[in-house]
């Protein structure tokens, strides 16, 4: 039998996937754009990113595991899928357009989702939205990084 947790980090896995969908002449117009000074730990950002993802399955899983296949969980499973594909369609999205305006934008939108995602699921388990906790810290570090070097780089914003 298909575990829960499985089918969970399976469908996080594939979309992930999603955020490599980059071309080369795209990445490299990103590598040629100034960025911010502080912004020394851009090394790090996949393994950032990485923890996020597999926190949010976590978040998931726990929540999944709370009321498997009730409407409502069913609906809070779409929820994170959708809070997910935001996540994802901001490297590919800012980077096929050229913009870094459209980055920040779905950046911000991201965290909005994170953070209405983390509330709804809060009621039914603290450490479901513990482990959210991590991309409302990083999604607003992101998107200001984009907003800021949209400053720093107007022919790109």
């Amino acid at each position: 039998m298909i575990k829960s947790w499985m089918v969970i980090g399976a469908v996080t896995f594939v979309v992930a996937l999603g955020a490599s969908f980059l071309r080369p002449k795209d990445i490299k117009w990103f590598g040629r754009l100034q960025r911010p000074r502080w912004l020394t730990f851009e090394a790090l950002i996949p393994i950032i990113w990485t923890i996020i993802f597999i926190c949010g399955a976590w978040s998931a899983y726990i929540v999944w595991e709370k009321n498997p296949g009730t409407s409502y969980t069913w609906f809070l499973m779409a929820f994170y899928l959708v809070v997910e594909i935001a996540i994802v369609l901001y490297s590919p999205v800012m980077l096929w357009t050229r913009s870094l305006k459209i980055g920040t934008i779905i950046g911000g939108v991201g965290v909005v989702l994170g953070l209405i995602l983390t509330l709804l699921v809060l009621p039914i388990s603290g450490w479901a939205a513990l482990l959210l906790v991590p991309y409302l810290l990083w999604g607003p570090i992101g998107t200001y990084t984009t907003w800021e070097m949209s400053r720093l780089n107007p022919e790109s914003a």
